[in-house]
């Protein structure tokens, strides 16, 4: 161990309500000793303020990668309940026209779906069906 690594022993000095919250959560932050927290704290703060920033203290590349994770979910997510939407429009479609359907004629109602999906973004009612296969 260098000398720069080395504990040093010194007096500190903090309010009373200061210490209060040093005592309630140190074994939160799976520390040891109250020190050790303290020491925790010093490092963050001086991190922050390397950061030379008012934002919240995270990282440049680690907030980055967040945000692609988020949207790549987002977009996965949406593209999935498109096509579910689209299906339960298709079923919605079959059961309100109370008939058998043929391949050519479920394709061509998956077609038509997918317009009134996007013309309604997704808010297909059972009614919107029925009224549709009436022709009303």
């Amino acid at each position: 161990m260098n000398n720069e690594d080395k504990k040093e022993r010194f007096t500190l000095w903090m309010k009373h309500s200061t210490f209060e919250k040093v005592e309630e959560n140190y074994r939160e932050d799976d520390c040891q000793k109250k020190s050790e927290f303290i020491e925790n704290a010093v490092n963050f703060y001086c991190g922050y303020l390397k950061m030379n920033s008012s934002e919240p203290f995270l990282s440049t590349v680690l907030r980055e990668t967040l945000k692609k994770l988020i949207k790549a979910s987002d977009d996965r997510i949406s593209r999935l309940l498109f096509k579910i939407a689209v299906e339960l429009a298709i079923t919605m479609n079959v059961v309100a026209a109370n008939q058998c359907v043929d391949k050519q004629v479920l394709n061509s109602l998956r077609g038509e779906c997918i317009k009134e999906v996007k013309k309604t973004n997704g808010i297909f009612t059972f009614d919107e069906a029925d009224n549709w296969q009436k022709g009303l």
